[in-house]
């Protein structure tokens, strides 16, 4: 095979300017809204269905980005309204003013657990973490400091970027179509990253919408929660990205949710795979000596970990040492101080 034709490429170089937009194919353009994290933006997009817009996600609901979604609707979006919005997946980046459109009158269209989610964590606002959350923390090894920083400090609260939402919306699944963009779209769901994570992959041209399910240059977190404490969405990550790589093409132009629209679908799905089994495989052979989940940073992330990104590390390394646990592949058990001790033992 050509190599060159298999390798990932960014058509475009720089992103779209906050409050103007880039179009990447006939009726799909390109936005791309603020964070005020390390990974400091999020990609959405916006399909002309001729009479009005269909959205494809919406950034986190503050004053900053409600600006600049005021200055995109007067502009690149002028003349006609936001009828649609389409969600991805639960997460703030990408649900955060979908309440916000639909007060405007635009229907929300995204997976039933999505909306679940979103909805329940917006109305669960809390002003300390909950008892659950610390034991939680606890059984990760979470750094004394940090825990006890952490415990006396307000948790973050989807309802501090997440516009209200209102009931209704329009349910999307697996197997579904939906017209958007004078396109048809079939709906693939992804998982690990986000439950039920819905991607688009049109009928008509080349275009993928994939929201965080696929990602270039970087890796999706993939978290376990106090809210599911056993979960295994590395089981699920793997499984999705095993499906989704059947449907992928070179010439497939994939539009995510970070980063810049790329080519060369088939080799990042083998990337995505073959970084989580070998993430896998290093965490097994630091597991020879018994550690919690906190002390696993190194073989899974191979770089420092700061302190602003050491909660979704530690979440992503507590899926990565329960994966193994699931498989029987580590074993474990409760320390004195309530954290997880993992432990691997080579096969005779």
């Amino acid at each position: 095979m050509d190599g060159g034709s298999t390798a990932i490429r960014y058509p475009w170089a720089e992103p779209p300017e906050h409050g103007a937009a880039t179009e990447v194919a006939e009726g799909v353009l390109w936005l791309r809204l603020p964070l005020p994290m390390k990974l400091d933006h999020v990609n959405v997009y916006a399909l002309d269905d001729g009479a009005g817009w269909t959205l494809v996600d919406t950034g986190f609901d503050t004053r900053k980005t409600r600006a600049i979604w005021e200055t995109l609707l007067q502009g690149p979006l002028a003349g006609k309204p936001v009828t649609r919005v389409i969600v991805t997946h639960h997460h703030p980046d990408h649900v955060g003013l979908a309440g916000w459109f639909q007060e405007r009158g635009a229907e929300l269209v995204t997976t039933r657990t999505a909306w679940l989610m979103a909805r329940m964590l917006r109305l669960d606002a809390q002003e300390v973490p909950s008892p659950e959350t610390l034991t939680f923390w606890r059984r990760c090894g979470m750094d004394p400091a940090i825990l006890e920083k952490r415990a006396g400090e307000r948790p973050f609260n989807f309802a501090d970027c997440v516009a209200p939402m209102p009931l209704g919306y329009k349910r999307i699944a697996q197997g579904d179509t939906i017209a958007a963009g004078g396109r048809t779209w079939d709906i693939h769901i992804g998982n690990g990253h986000a439950p039920e994570h819905a991607t688009f992959w049109s009928r008509d041209d080349n275009l993928v919408l994939a929201g965080d399910q696929i990602l270039p240059s970087i890796s999706s977190n993939i978290g376990v929660y106090a809210t599911e404490p056993e979960a295994d969405p590395v089981a699920d990550w793997l499984e999705a990205c095993e499906r989704l790589s059947t449907l992928a093409r070179a010439d497939h132009l994939v539009l995510g949710g970070h980063k810049l629209p790329f080519t060369g679908l088939p080799l990042r799905m083998r990337q995505l795979i073959d970084n989580h089994h070998g993430a896998l495989d290093r965490l097994h052979r630091h597991l020879a000596a018994p550690q919690t989940a906190g002390e696993c940073f190194a073989p899974l992330f191979k770089r420092r970990i700061g302190e602003g990104e050491y909660g979704l590390a530690l979440v992503e390394a507590m899926a990565h040492c329960l994966h193994l646990w699931h498989e029987g592949r580590a074993t474990r058990q409760v320390r004195d101080d309530g954290a997880w001790l993992w432990h691997t033992q080579s096969r005779a």
